[in-house]
């Protein structure tokens, strides 16, 4: 575990140096402040019924319960010898680090290097994460689709369908393309692929190819991914029932998948910012207070970072016991030399 932590340091220095995510993330939240009443927002959370947070807090912990479990079957699948509470540590850790790196992809890239340092295995770990990642997105499109086709069957809304679908459109062709990416890069000319950044995305493309001969297991962690994807939703929905929201199922199915793929860009931090003016602006037609929508979109991300407290305990428990075994050894070493010296005497 010690060489989990100390993996995970390049990531802490990255996140020490994020001043520029940091300032626009301020930038965004103060441009959002000023048209909506923050004041009241902060008052509806307060107001948030207990029983829906207590709720929603257990389905947070599911969502990461099921996360750990659809990464072990990939590692499992590649051959990536490591004990599932090993994993589970370095997923939770990575997680609670990445809280502070770049929204979206700052874990990601913090397990994947934990892991290759753990494992001596860095492009089957970084595979692993990516895939487990792709298939995530790809859950998020899905969603999105099928909450519209559900929606606008009664509430038909061409400017809420255009997101929606154009966002699905861009995440799965994107996926694809990533998922093939062994192939069309090859496209590129043979002298390029001499040079650093062509070379290392041509090997870690390969080992994201290879899951493709593993159809059972992708099929498999595509459905846990839709269960994270429809955890989330529903913890969206609690929420929006413990501010008293009226808003129906289905529309969550809509907005929710749009903010989820908005938390995944890395341009803010911890996910604060652009997803909640997403969620804003999407939660206007359905006549919904933006003051109210500031508070759902506030309460959603600061889940998240609920989620992550177990990693946040874990780190905090082994440093210290980092710490004291430091301690002991250097007591034990100032002990030795105290005792060579009164024999020197």
């Amino acid at each position: 575990m010690t060489r989990l932590l100390r993996s995970l340091q390049p990531a802490i220095a990255v996140a020490k140096g994020g001043w520029v995510r940091a300032g626009i993330t301020v930038l965004i939240l103060a441009l959002l402040v000023r048209q909506v009443d923050a004041g009241a927002a902060l008052q509806a959370m307060l107001r948030t019924d207990t029983r829906a947070l207590g709720v929603v807090a257990l389905l947070v912990l599911l969502d990461r319960a099921v996360m750990i479990w659809r990464w072990v079957l990939l590692l499992r699948s590649s051959g990536t010898t490591i004990a599932t509470g090993t994993a589970a540590r370095i997923f939770l850790i990575s997680s609670f680090v990445g809280s502070f790196l770049p929204a979206g992809v700052g874990g990601d890239a913090a397990r994947a290097f934990a892991l290759g340092q753990r494992t001596a295995q860095r492009g089957a770990a970084v595979a692993s994460v990516a895939v487990d990642r792709i298939l995530g997105v790809v859950a998020i499109a899905l969603m999105g689709g099928i909450g519209v086709a559900v929606y606008a069957r009664s509430h038909p809304d061409p400017q809420v369908q255009l997101v929606a679908t154009s966002s699905a459109a861009v995440v799965c062709v994107a996926s694809g393309a990533a998922v093939w990416a062994d192939r069309w890069m090859r496209w590129l000319p043979a002298s390029s692929h001499h040079w650093w950044p062509i070379r290392l995305s041509l090997r870690l493309a390969d080992s994201i190819a290879a899951y493709r001969d593993r159809p059972q297991t992708l099929a498999a962690v595509f459905a846990l991914s839709v269960l994270v994807q429809m955890l989330r939703i529903v913890q969206a929905y609690g929420l929006g029932l413990g501010l008293g929201i009226d808003v129906p199922f289905t529309y969550y199915l809509v907005f929710m998948p749009v903010g989820l793929l908005m938390l995944l860009l890395p341009i803010s931090v911890s996910g604060f910012g652009l997803p909640q003016v997403f969620m804003v602006w999407l939660l206007r037609p359905q006549g919904v207070p933006d003051e109210l929508s500031l508070a759902l979109s506030t309460l959603i991300v600061l889940s998240g970072l609920f989620g992550n407290l177990p990693g946040a305990w874990l780190y905090l428990r082994r440093e210290r016991r980092t710490s004291d075994e430091g301690q002991g050894e250097q007591s034990q070493g100032g002990q030795g030399t105290s005792g060579k010296d009164a024999r020197d005497h």
